[in-house]
Protein backbone atom coordinates (compact mmCIF):
# COMPACT_ATOMS: atom_id res chain seq x y z
CA UNK A 1 0.00 0.00 0.00
CA UNK A 2 1.10 3.64 -0.46
CA UNK A 3 2.10 6.24 2.17
CA UNK A 4 -1.45 6.67 3.38
CA UNK A 5 -1.60 3.22 4.98
CA UNK A 6 -2.86 3.14 8.56
CA UNK A 7 -0.65 1.00 10.84
CA UNK A 8 -2.44 -2.13 11.98
CA UNK A 9 -1.54 -1.61 15.64
CA UNK A 10 -3.24 1.86 15.50
CA UNK A 11 -6.43 0.27 14.19
CA UNK A 12 -6.24 -2.26 17.04
CA UNK A 13 -5.87 0.51 19.64
CA UNK A 14 -8.90 2.37 18.25
CA UNK A 15 -11.02 -0.81 18.34
CA UNK A 16 -9.87 -1.55 21.93
CA UNK A 17 -10.67 1.99 23.13
CA UNK A 18 -14.17 1.85 21.61
CA UNK A 19 -14.82 -1.61 23.08
CA UNK A 20 -13.69 -0.47 26.55
CA UNK A 21 -15.78 2.71 26.25
CA UNK A 22 -18.90 0.63 25.76
CA UNK A 23 -18.50 -0.63 29.37
CA UNK A 24 -17.03 2.42 31.12
CA UNK A 25 -18.96 5.71 31.23
CA UNK A 26 -17.20 9.01 31.85
CA UNK A 27 -17.27 12.57 30.55
CA UNK A 28 -14.41 15.05 30.39
CA UNK A 29 -14.85 18.80 30.87
CA UNK A 30 -11.87 20.75 29.53
CA UNK A 31 -13.27 24.23 30.23
CA UNK A 32 -11.41 26.38 32.77
CA UNK A 33 -14.42 26.85 35.10
CA UNK A 34 -15.87 23.34 34.52
CA UNK A 35 -19.07 24.78 33.10
CA UNK A 36 -20.19 21.43 31.68
CA UNK A 37 -19.58 19.49 34.91
CA UNK A 38 -22.86 18.75 36.65
CA UNK A 39 -23.02 18.83 40.44
CA UNK A 40 -23.16 15.58 42.38
CA UNK A 41 -26.73 16.33 43.51
CA UNK A 42 -27.78 16.77 39.89
CA UNK A 43 -26.26 13.50 38.69
CA UNK A 44 -27.79 11.63 41.65
CA UNK A 45 -31.23 13.02 40.84
CA UNK A 46 -30.89 12.15 37.18
CA UNK A 47 -29.66 8.63 37.84
CA UNK A 48 -32.66 8.03 40.11
CA UNK A 49 -35.20 8.83 37.41
CA UNK A 50 -37.09 5.61 36.77
CA UNK A 51 -39.49 6.90 34.12
CA UNK A 52 -39.39 9.14 31.07
CA UNK A 53 -39.28 12.87 31.80
CA UNK A 54 -40.30 14.89 28.75
CA UNK A 55 -39.18 18.49 28.24
CA UNK A 56 -40.77 20.88 25.74
CA UNK A 57 -38.56 23.91 25.15
CA UNK A 58 -40.13 26.89 23.37
CA UNK A 59 -36.90 28.37 22.00
CA UNK A 60 -36.96 27.68 18.30
CA UNK A 61 -37.50 29.62 15.10
CA UNK A 62 -35.95 32.80 13.75
CA UNK A 63 -34.24 33.99 16.95
CA UNK A 64 -31.73 36.80 17.52
CA UNK A 65 -28.15 35.75 18.17
CA UNK A 66 -28.41 36.18 21.95
CA UNK A 67 -31.46 33.92 22.20
CA UNK A 68 -29.83 31.34 19.94
CA UNK A 69 -27.02 31.20 22.50
CA UNK A 70 -29.58 30.50 25.23
CA UNK A 71 -31.22 27.85 23.04
CA UNK A 72 -27.89 26.15 22.29
CA UNK A 73 -26.87 26.23 25.96
CA UNK A 74 -30.21 24.71 26.91
CA UNK A 75 -29.77 21.91 24.38
CA UNK A 76 -26.25 21.22 25.64
CA UNK A 77 -27.53 21.06 29.22
CA UNK A 78 -30.34 18.66 28.28
CA UNK A 79 -27.86 16.47 26.40
CA UNK A 80 -25.74 16.30 29.57
CA UNK A 81 -28.86 15.41 31.59
CA UNK A 82 -29.77 12.69 29.14
CA UNK A 83 -26.31 11.14 29.32
CA UNK A 84 -26.63 10.68 33.10
CA UNK A 85 -30.31 9.72 33.20
CA UNK A 86 -29.97 6.53 31.19
CA UNK A 87 -31.87 8.29 28.38
CA UNK A 88 -34.87 8.83 30.66
CA UNK A 89 -34.93 12.46 29.56
CA UNK A 90 -36.46 13.26 26.20
CA UNK A 91 -36.81 16.76 24.86
CA UNK A 92 -38.25 18.70 21.96
CA UNK A 93 -37.62 22.26 20.81
CA UNK A 94 -40.79 23.97 19.58
CA UNK A 95 -41.41 27.21 17.72
CA UNK A 96 -44.62 28.65 19.25
CA UNK A 97 -44.93 31.04 16.28
CA UNK A 98 -44.61 28.35 13.60
CA UNK A 99 -48.22 28.52 12.42
CA UNK A 100 -48.86 30.94 9.54
CA UNK A 101 -52.39 31.44 10.87
CA UNK A 102 -52.52 34.34 13.33
CA UNK A 103 -55.51 32.91 15.23
CA UNK A 104 -53.70 29.63 15.81
CA UNK A 105 -50.61 31.48 17.04
CA UNK A 106 -52.71 33.51 19.48
CA UNK A 107 -54.30 30.33 20.85
CA UNK A 108 -50.86 28.79 21.33
CA UNK A 109 -49.72 31.94 23.15
CA UNK A 110 -52.76 31.82 25.44
CA UNK A 111 -52.19 28.16 26.27
CA UNK A 112 -48.51 28.70 27.08
CA UNK A 113 -49.43 31.67 29.30
CA UNK A 114 -52.03 29.54 31.07
CA UNK A 115 -49.38 26.90 31.74
CA UNK A 116 -47.17 29.48 33.41
CA UNK A 117 -44.77 30.74 30.74
CA UNK A 118 -44.15 34.44 30.19
CA UNK A 119 -43.60 35.86 26.73
CA UNK A 120 -40.94 38.33 25.67
CA UNK A 121 -41.46 40.82 22.88
CA UNK A 122 -38.20 41.32 20.96
CA UNK A 123 -37.23 43.64 18.13
CA UNK A 124 -35.37 42.25 15.15
CA UNK A 125 -33.38 44.37 12.69
CA UNK A 126 -32.98 43.18 9.10
CA UNK A 127 -31.27 45.87 7.06
CA UNK A 128 -33.47 48.96 7.24
CA UNK A 129 -36.52 47.01 8.40
CA UNK A 130 -37.47 46.48 12.04
CA UNK A 131 -39.91 43.79 13.10
CA UNK A 132 -41.25 42.53 16.40
CA UNK A 133 -41.54 38.91 17.46
CA UNK A 134 -43.11 37.21 20.46
CA UNK A 135 -41.05 34.41 21.99
CA UNK A 136 -41.59 32.25 25.06
CA UNK A 137 -38.10 31.64 26.53
CA UNK A 138 -39.20 28.80 28.78
CA UNK A 139 -39.88 25.09 29.04
CA UNK A 140 -42.56 22.74 30.34
CA UNK A 141 -41.56 19.50 32.07
CA UNK A 142 -43.88 16.46 32.21
CA UNK A 143 -43.36 13.50 34.55
CA UNK A 144 -45.85 10.90 35.81
CA UNK A 145 -48.79 13.03 34.77
CA UNK A 146 -47.46 16.13 36.54
CA UNK A 147 -46.30 19.28 34.75
CA UNK A 148 -44.38 22.37 35.74
CA UNK A 149 -43.20 25.40 33.78
CA UNK A 150 -39.83 27.11 34.09
CA UNK A 151 -38.79 30.49 32.81
CA UNK A 152 -35.35 30.19 31.18
CA UNK A 153 -34.82 33.91 30.65
CA UNK A 154 -34.11 35.66 33.94
CA UNK A 155 -34.98 39.34 34.28
CA UNK A 156 -32.21 41.32 35.97
CA UNK A 157 -32.94 44.92 36.89
CA UNK A 158 -30.64 47.35 35.06
CA UNK A 159 -28.92 44.61 33.05
CA UNK A 160 -28.48 44.59 29.29
CA UNK A 161 -30.00 41.84 27.16
CA UNK A 162 -26.61 40.13 26.82
CA UNK A 163 -26.10 40.20 30.60
CA UNK A 164 -29.56 38.72 31.21
CA UNK A 165 -28.84 35.93 28.72
CA UNK A 166 -25.52 35.27 30.46
CA UNK A 167 -27.21 35.13 33.88
CA UNK A 168 -29.89 32.82 32.46
CA UNK A 169 -27.32 30.41 31.02
CA UNK A 170 -25.54 30.29 34.37
CA UNK A 171 -28.76 29.29 36.16
CA UNK A 172 -29.90 26.62 33.68
CA UNK A 173 -28.81 23.65 35.79
CA UNK A 174 -30.57 25.00 38.89
CA UNK A 175 -33.78 25.88 37.03
CA UNK A 176 -34.07 22.45 35.45
CA UNK A 177 -33.11 20.55 38.59
CA UNK A 178 -35.53 22.46 40.83
CA UNK A 179 -38.28 21.79 38.26
CA UNK A 180 -37.38 18.08 38.04
CA UNK A 181 -37.46 17.88 41.80
CA UNK A 182 -40.94 19.48 41.90
CA UNK A 183 -42.47 16.97 39.48
CA UNK A 184 -40.56 13.92 40.78
CA UNK A 185 -40.83 14.53 44.52
CA UNK A 186 -43.41 12.30 46.19
CA UNK A 187 -43.26 13.69 49.74
CA UNK A 188 -42.36 17.21 50.84
CA UNK A 189 -40.84 18.33 54.10
CA UNK A 190 -43.04 20.56 56.27
CA UNK A 191 -42.11 24.19 56.95
CA UNK A 192 -44.27 26.01 59.51
CA UNK A 193 -44.74 29.73 60.14
CA UNK A 194 -45.23 30.19 63.90
CA UNK A 195 -48.20 32.39 64.93
CA UNK A 196 -49.62 33.77 68.15
CA UNK A 197 -47.00 36.35 69.15
CA UNK A 198 -47.77 39.19 66.72
CA UNK A 199 -45.78 37.63 63.86
CA UNK A 200 -46.19 38.84 60.28
CA UNK A 201 -49.48 37.71 58.74
CA UNK A 202 -50.11 35.51 55.75
CA UNK A 203 -50.43 38.42 53.30
CA UNK A 204 -47.18 39.99 54.53
CA UNK A 205 -45.20 36.78 53.96
CA UNK A 206 -47.18 35.62 50.91
CA UNK A 207 -44.33 35.87 48.40
CA UNK A 208 -41.92 33.93 50.60
CA UNK A 209 -44.61 31.29 51.21
CA UNK A 210 -45.24 31.01 47.48
CA UNK A 211 -41.52 30.50 46.78
CA UNK A 212 -41.17 27.92 49.55
CA UNK A 213 -44.35 26.10 48.55
CA UNK A 214 -42.65 24.93 45.35
CA UNK A 215 -40.43 22.67 47.49
CA UNK A 216 -42.16 22.27 50.86
CA UNK A 217 -45.55 21.84 52.46
CA UNK A 218 -46.27 25.17 54.15
CA UNK A 219 -48.30 25.46 57.36
CA UNK A 220 -49.15 28.21 59.82
CA UNK A 221 -49.18 26.95 63.40
CA UNK A 222 -50.17 28.55 66.70
CA UNK A 223 -48.28 26.85 69.52
CA UNK A 224 -50.98 27.55 72.13
CA UNK A 225 -48.82 25.81 74.75
CA UNK A 226 -49.38 22.42 73.03
CA UNK A 227 -46.34 20.23 73.55
CA UNK A 228 -46.84 18.37 70.26
CA UNK A 229 -47.64 21.46 68.17
CA UNK A 230 -44.49 21.00 66.07
CA UNK A 231 -44.48 17.20 66.03
CA UNK A 232 -44.74 16.84 62.24
CA UNK A 233 -42.69 19.93 61.34
CA UNK A 234 -39.18 19.83 59.84
CA UNK A 235 -38.38 23.56 59.99
CA UNK A 236 -40.05 26.55 61.69
CA UNK A 237 -39.98 30.22 60.71
CA UNK A 238 -40.53 32.87 63.40
CA UNK A 239 -41.19 36.04 61.40
CA UNK A 240 -40.99 39.33 63.34
CA UNK A 241 -42.93 38.69 66.58
CA UNK A 242 -43.88 41.87 68.45
CA UNK A 243 -45.07 40.37 71.76
CA UNK A 244 -43.50 38.16 74.42
CA UNK A 245 -43.31 34.37 74.13
CA UNK A 246 -44.60 32.46 77.12
CA UNK A 247 -42.25 30.05 78.85
CA UNK A 248 -44.46 27.18 77.66
CA UNK A 249 -44.12 28.22 74.01
CA UNK A 250 -40.37 28.70 74.44
CA UNK A 251 -40.19 25.17 75.85
CA UNK A 252 -42.02 23.76 72.80
CA UNK A 253 -39.55 25.47 70.44
CA UNK A 254 -36.59 24.43 72.60
CA UNK A 255 -37.54 20.76 72.58
CA UNK A 256 -38.32 20.95 68.86
CA UNK A 257 -34.68 22.02 68.39
CA UNK A 258 -33.37 19.38 70.79
CA UNK A 259 -35.01 16.69 68.65
CA UNK A 260 -33.39 17.97 65.46
CA UNK A 261 -35.84 20.67 64.34
CA UNK A 262 -34.52 23.67 62.42
CA UNK A 263 -35.53 27.29 63.04
CA UNK A 264 -35.21 30.49 61.04
CA UNK A 265 -35.41 33.28 63.63
CA UNK A 266 -36.31 36.70 62.14
CA UNK A 267 -36.34 38.88 65.25
CA UNK A 268 -36.53 42.66 65.79
CA UNK A 269 -34.66 43.60 69.01
CA UNK A 270 -35.97 47.17 68.61
CA UNK A 271 -39.57 48.04 67.76
CA UNK A 272 -39.75 50.73 65.03
CA UNK A 273 -42.19 50.98 62.13
CA UNK A 274 -42.22 53.10 58.96
CA UNK A 275 -46.03 53.35 59.10
CA UNK A 276 -45.81 55.36 62.35
CA UNK A 277 -43.09 57.58 60.88
CA UNK A 278 -45.07 58.36 57.74
CA UNK A 279 -48.12 59.30 59.80
CA UNK A 280 -46.44 61.81 62.12
CA UNK A 281 -42.89 62.42 60.78
CA UNK A 282 -41.62 61.20 64.16
CA UNK A 283 -41.52 57.80 65.83
CA UNK A 284 -39.61 56.05 68.57
CA UNK A 285 -37.32 53.05 68.45
CA UNK A 286 -38.13 51.10 71.61
CA UNK A 287 -36.62 47.95 73.09
CA UNK A 288 -38.91 45.04 72.18
CA UNK A 289 -39.59 42.50 74.91
CA UNK A 290 -40.08 39.23 73.05
CA UNK A 291 -38.66 37.16 75.94
CA UNK A 292 -36.29 35.30 73.62
CA UNK A 293 -32.96 36.85 74.64
CA UNK A 294 -32.01 34.15 77.13
CA UNK A 295 -32.95 31.37 74.70
CA UNK A 296 -30.96 32.77 71.77
CA UNK A 297 -28.02 33.55 74.07
CA UNK A 298 -28.00 29.93 75.23
CA UNK A 299 -27.91 28.75 71.62
CA UNK A 300 -25.01 31.04 70.72
CA UNK A 301 -26.08 34.54 69.66
CA UNK A 302 -26.89 37.87 71.30
CA UNK A 303 -29.18 40.47 69.78
CA UNK A 304 -28.32 44.06 70.71
CA UNK A 305 -30.81 46.82 71.49
CA UNK A 306 -29.57 49.27 68.89
CA UNK A 307 -30.22 50.36 65.30
CA UNK A 308 -27.74 50.52 62.44
CA UNK A 309 -27.48 53.71 60.37
CA UNK A 310 -25.63 52.86 57.16
CA UNK A 311 -24.43 54.98 54.25
CA UNK A 312 -25.17 51.97 52.00
CA UNK A 313 -28.94 52.16 52.21
CA UNK A 314 -32.28 52.53 50.44
CA UNK A 315 -33.29 55.86 48.91
CA UNK A 316 -36.65 57.25 50.07
CA UNK A 317 -38.78 59.98 48.42
CA UNK A 318 -39.12 63.04 50.65
CA UNK A 319 -41.35 66.05 49.93
CA UNK A 320 -39.01 69.04 49.52
CA UNK A 321 -41.56 71.61 48.37
CA UNK A 322 -44.62 72.25 46.26
CA UNK A 323 -45.20 73.29 42.67
CA UNK A 324 -48.66 74.85 42.81
CA UNK A 325 -50.56 72.37 44.94
CA UNK A 326 -48.50 69.37 43.82
CA UNK A 327 -45.77 68.08 46.17
CA UNK A 328 -42.25 67.89 44.80
CA UNK A 329 -40.37 64.78 45.88
CA UNK A 330 -36.68 63.94 45.82
CA UNK A 331 -34.89 60.72 46.72
CA UNK A 332 -32.68 60.81 49.81
CA UNK A 333 -30.63 58.05 51.46
CA UNK A 334 -32.61 56.65 54.40
CA UNK A 335 -29.88 55.35 56.72
CA UNK A 336 -32.30 53.26 58.80
CA UNK A 337 -32.81 50.86 55.88
CA UNK A 338 -29.32 49.41 55.23
CA UNK A 339 -28.52 47.28 52.21
CA UNK A 340 -26.80 44.23 53.67
CA UNK A 341 -23.88 42.47 52.04
CA UNK A 342 -23.84 38.68 51.71
CA UNK A 343 -21.00 36.39 52.72
CA UNK A 344 -19.72 35.10 49.37
CA UNK A 345 -17.89 32.19 51.02
CA UNK A 346 -21.04 30.33 52.15
CA UNK A 347 -23.54 28.47 49.96
CA UNK A 348 -26.54 30.24 51.55
CA UNK A 349 -25.36 33.72 50.70
CA UNK A 350 -23.04 33.15 47.74
CA UNK A 351 -23.95 35.10 44.57
CA UNK A 352 -26.76 36.95 46.35
CA UNK A 353 -27.57 40.54 45.55
CA UNK A 354 -27.72 42.97 48.44
CA UNK A 355 -30.52 42.46 50.97
CA UNK A 356 -33.12 45.13 51.72
CA UNK A 357 -33.85 45.73 55.42
CA UNK A 358 -35.76 48.10 57.69
CA UNK A 359 -34.58 49.11 61.18
CA UNK A 360 -31.97 46.38 61.59
CA UNK A 361 -29.91 45.82 64.74
CA UNK A 362 -26.47 44.42 65.42
CA UNK A 363 -25.84 40.94 66.77
CA UNK A 364 -22.84 38.93 67.89
CA UNK A 365 -21.99 35.25 68.24
CA UNK A 366 -21.50 33.78 71.70
CA UNK A 367 -19.05 30.91 72.14
CA UNK A 368 -20.96 27.70 72.93
CA UNK A 369 -19.32 24.29 73.10
CA UNK A 370 -20.28 22.18 70.10
CA UNK A 371 -21.78 25.10 68.14
CA UNK A 372 -20.20 26.72 65.07
CA UNK A 373 -21.23 30.27 64.11
CA UNK A 374 -20.99 31.69 60.56
CA UNK A 375 -21.91 35.25 59.57
CA UNK A 376 -24.17 35.29 56.52
CA UNK A 377 -25.17 38.96 56.23
CA UNK A 378 -23.55 42.14 57.46
CA UNK A 379 -23.75 45.90 57.14
CA UNK A 380 -21.17 47.99 55.31
CA UNK A 381 -18.15 49.52 57.04
CA UNK A 382 -19.73 52.99 56.84
CA UNK A 383 -22.09 52.75 59.79
CA UNK A 384 -22.94 54.26 63.11
CA UNK A 385 -25.15 52.92 65.88
CA UNK A 386 -27.89 54.46 68.01
CA UNK A 387 -29.08 52.75 71.18
CA UNK A 388 -32.75 52.22 71.97
CA UNK A 389 -34.85 53.98 73.03
CA UNK A 390 -34.19 56.58 70.32
CA UNK A 391 -36.10 59.21 68.34
CA UNK A 392 -36.47 58.54 64.61
CA UNK A 393 -37.34 61.40 62.26
CA UNK A 394 -37.00 62.39 58.63
CA UNK A 395 -35.25 65.55 59.86
CA UNK A 396 -32.00 63.59 59.71
CA UNK A 397 -32.14 64.05 55.93
CA UNK A 398 -32.07 67.85 56.04
CA UNK A 399 -28.30 68.02 56.28
CA UNK A 400 -25.72 66.07 54.27
CA UNK A 401 -24.18 63.17 56.20
CA UNK A 402 -21.04 63.73 58.23
CA UNK A 403 -19.00 60.83 56.91
CA UNK A 404 -16.62 60.90 59.85
CA UNK A 405 -19.57 59.80 62.02
CA UNK A 406 -20.18 56.75 59.77
CA UNK A 407 -16.88 55.06 60.44
CA UNK A 408 -17.89 51.84 62.22
CA UNK A 409 -18.73 48.42 60.87
CA UNK A 410 -19.26 46.03 59.35
CA UNK A 411 -21.72 44.53 61.84
CA UNK A 412 -23.19 41.01 61.61
CA UNK A 413 -26.94 40.93 61.01
CA UNK A 414 -27.53 37.24 60.19
CA UNK A 415 -25.70 34.30 61.76
CA UNK A 416 -25.89 30.58 61.02
CA UNK A 417 -25.50 28.31 64.06
CA UNK A 418 -24.68 24.62 63.56
CA UNK A 419 -23.97 21.84 66.02
CA UNK A 420 -25.40 20.35 69.23
CA UNK A 421 -27.27 22.96 71.26
CA UNK A 422 -27.84 23.00 75.03
CA UNK A 423 -31.44 23.34 76.21
CA UNK A 424 -32.33 26.68 77.75
CA UNK A 425 -34.48 24.76 80.27
CA UNK A 426 -31.66 22.67 81.73
CA UNK A 427 -31.86 22.87 85.57
CA UNK A 428 -35.07 24.88 85.32
CA UNK A 429 -37.74 22.16 85.29
CA UNK A 430 -39.20 20.48 88.39
CA UNK A 431 -38.43 16.79 88.89
CA UNK A 432 -41.97 15.67 88.10
CA UNK A 433 -41.63 17.08 84.58
CA UNK A 434 -38.16 15.68 84.10
CA UNK A 435 -39.47 12.21 84.93
CA UNK A 436 -42.50 12.55 82.64
CA UNK A 437 -41.82 10.07 79.82
CA UNK A 438 -44.57 11.64 77.71
CA UNK A 439 -42.74 14.97 77.85
CA UNK A 440 -39.42 13.37 76.83
CA UNK A 441 -37.28 16.29 77.94
CA UNK A 442 -33.82 16.49 76.28
CA UNK A 443 -30.97 18.59 77.69
CA UNK A 444 -28.81 18.49 74.55
CA UNK A 445 -29.87 18.49 70.92
CA UNK A 446 -28.99 16.07 68.20
CA UNK A 447 -26.83 17.78 65.51
CA UNK A 448 -29.01 20.46 63.95
CA UNK A 449 -28.87 24.09 62.78
CA UNK A 450 -30.63 27.43 62.93
CA UNK A 451 -30.31 30.90 61.42
CA UNK A 452 -30.84 34.09 63.43
CA UNK A 453 -31.49 37.42 61.65
CA UNK A 454 -31.73 40.71 63.55
CA UNK A 455 -34.47 42.11 61.30
CA UNK A 456 -37.93 40.63 60.88
CA UNK A 457 -38.76 42.85 57.91
CA UNK A 458 -36.34 40.91 55.72
CA UNK A 459 -39.17 38.47 54.90
CA UNK A 460 -41.99 41.04 54.61
CA UNK A 461 -43.22 41.70 51.08
CA UNK A 462 -44.95 44.98 50.14
CA UNK A 463 -48.75 44.79 50.40
CA UNK A 464 -51.81 46.71 49.32
CA UNK A 465 -54.06 46.14 52.32
CA UNK A 466 -57.08 47.76 50.69
CA UNK A 467 -57.05 45.42 47.69
CA UNK A 468 -55.39 42.58 49.68
CA UNK A 469 -52.62 42.25 47.12
CA UNK A 470 -48.96 41.53 47.69
CA UNK A 471 -45.87 42.34 45.65
CA UNK A 472 -42.51 40.67 45.15
CA UNK A 473 -40.36 40.23 48.24
CA UNK A 474 -37.32 42.49 48.03
CA UNK A 475 -38.82 44.86 45.44
CA UNK A 476 -38.34 48.59 46.03
CA UNK A 477 -41.04 50.53 44.20
CA UNK A 478 -39.24 53.88 44.41
CA UNK A 479 -36.07 52.78 42.64
CA UNK A 480 -37.67 49.87 40.73
CA UNK A 481 -34.95 47.59 42.06
CA UNK A 482 -35.25 43.93 43.05
CA UNK A 483 -33.03 42.97 45.98
CA UNK A 484 -31.97 39.52 47.13
CA UNK A 485 -34.44 38.96 50.01
CA UNK A 486 -36.48 36.25 48.30
CA UNK A 487 -33.40 34.27 47.29
CA UNK A 488 -31.93 34.58 50.79
CA UNK A 489 -35.07 33.21 52.48
CA UNK A 490 -35.28 30.34 49.99
CA UNK A 491 -31.57 29.55 50.36
CA UNK A 492 -31.80 29.68 54.15
CA UNK A 493 -34.69 27.20 54.32
CA UNK A 494 -33.06 24.96 51.68
CA UNK A 495 -29.94 24.78 53.82
CA UNK A 496 -31.82 24.19 57.06
CA UNK A 497 -33.80 21.38 55.43
CA UNK A 498 -30.58 19.75 54.23
CA UNK A 499 -31.22 20.58 50.58
CA UNK A 500 -27.55 21.51 50.26
CA UNK A 501 -27.30 19.81 46.87
CA UNK A 502 -29.92 22.09 45.34
CA UNK A 503 -28.34 25.05 47.12
CA UNK A 504 -24.90 24.26 45.68
CA UNK A 505 -26.39 24.10 42.20
CA UNK A 506 -27.93 27.55 42.68
CA UNK A 507 -24.65 29.05 43.90
CA UNK A 508 -22.61 27.49 41.09
CA UNK A 509 -20.98 30.08 38.84
CA UNK A 510 -18.86 30.23 35.73
CA UNK A 511 -17.55 32.93 33.48
CA UNK A 512 -19.67 34.10 30.58
CA UNK A 513 -17.32 35.68 28.09
CA UNK A 514 -19.47 38.29 26.40
CA UNK A 515 -18.42 39.84 23.11
CA UNK A 516 -17.41 43.47 23.08
CA UNK A 517 -20.26 44.87 20.97
CA UNK A 518 -18.29 48.01 20.06
CA UNK A 519 -15.48 45.90 18.58
CA UNK A 520 -18.00 43.64 16.87
CA UNK A 521 -19.61 46.58 15.09
CA UNK A 522 -16.27 48.16 14.24
CA UNK A 523 -14.49 45.06 12.91
CA UNK A 524 -17.53 43.15 11.58
CA UNK A 525 -16.46 43.05 7.91
CA UNK A 526 -12.84 42.20 8.74
CA UNK A 527 -13.88 39.09 10.69
CA UNK A 528 -16.52 38.13 8.14
CA UNK A 529 -13.93 38.18 5.35
CA UNK A 530 -11.35 36.41 7.53
CA UNK A 531 -13.75 33.63 8.57
CA UNK A 532 -15.12 33.06 5.08
CA UNK A 533 -12.15 33.71 2.78
CA UNK A 534 -9.30 32.28 4.87
CA UNK A 535 -10.64 28.69 5.05
CA UNK A 536 -11.23 28.69 1.30
CA UNK A 537 -7.73 30.04 0.69
CA UNK A 538 -6.18 27.41 2.97
CA UNK A 539 -8.05 24.60 1.20
CA UNK A 540 -6.93 26.01 -2.17
CA UNK A 541 -3.27 26.20 -1.09
CA UNK A 542 -3.44 22.72 0.42
CA UNK A 543 -4.89 21.38 -2.86
CA UNK A 544 -2.09 22.95 -4.91
CA UNK A 545 0.57 21.69 -2.52
CA UNK A 546 -0.92 18.20 -2.45
CA UNK A 547 -1.10 18.14 -6.28
CA UNK A 548 2.59 19.04 -6.68
CA UNK A 549 3.61 16.59 -3.93
CA UNK A 550 1.84 13.70 -5.71
CA UNK A 551 3.23 14.77 -9.07
CA UNK A 552 6.75 14.91 -7.69
CA UNK A 553 6.45 11.53 -5.95
CA UNK A 554 4.92 9.53 -8.76
CA UNK A 555 7.05 11.06 -11.54
CA UNK A 556 9.99 9.29 -9.89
Amino acid sequence: MDGFDVPRHLVGIIILVNFTGSFIFDRFDLTEEKRYTLSEATTDQLQNLDEILFVRVYLEGNLPTEFRELRDATKEMLDEFRAYSGENIHYEFINPSASPDEKERVEVYKELTRQGLQYTNIRMQAGDKTSEQIIFPGAILSFRGRETAIQLLKSVAGATENEMIAASIQQLEYEFMSAIRKVAQEEKQVVAFIEGHGELGKLETADAERALAEFYTIKRISLDQKVDALADVDAAIIARPDSAFSEQDKFIIDQFIMKGGKVLWLIDPVFARMDSLRASNLTMGLVLNHNLDDQLFKYGVRLNNDLILDIQCINKPIVTGYIGNQPRQELFPWYYEPLLSANQEHAISKNLDRIKTEFVSTMEPIEVNGVKATTLLSSSDQCRLVSAPTRISFNILRDPPKYEMFSNGPFPTAILLEGTFPSVFTNRLPQRLLKDEGLGFKETSVPTKMIVVSDGDIIQNPVNKIEEKFYALGFDKYTQTMYGNRAFILNAVNYLCDDSGLLNVRSKEFKIRLLDQTKVDKDRYYWQVLNNALPILLVFLFGIGFFYWRKKRYVK
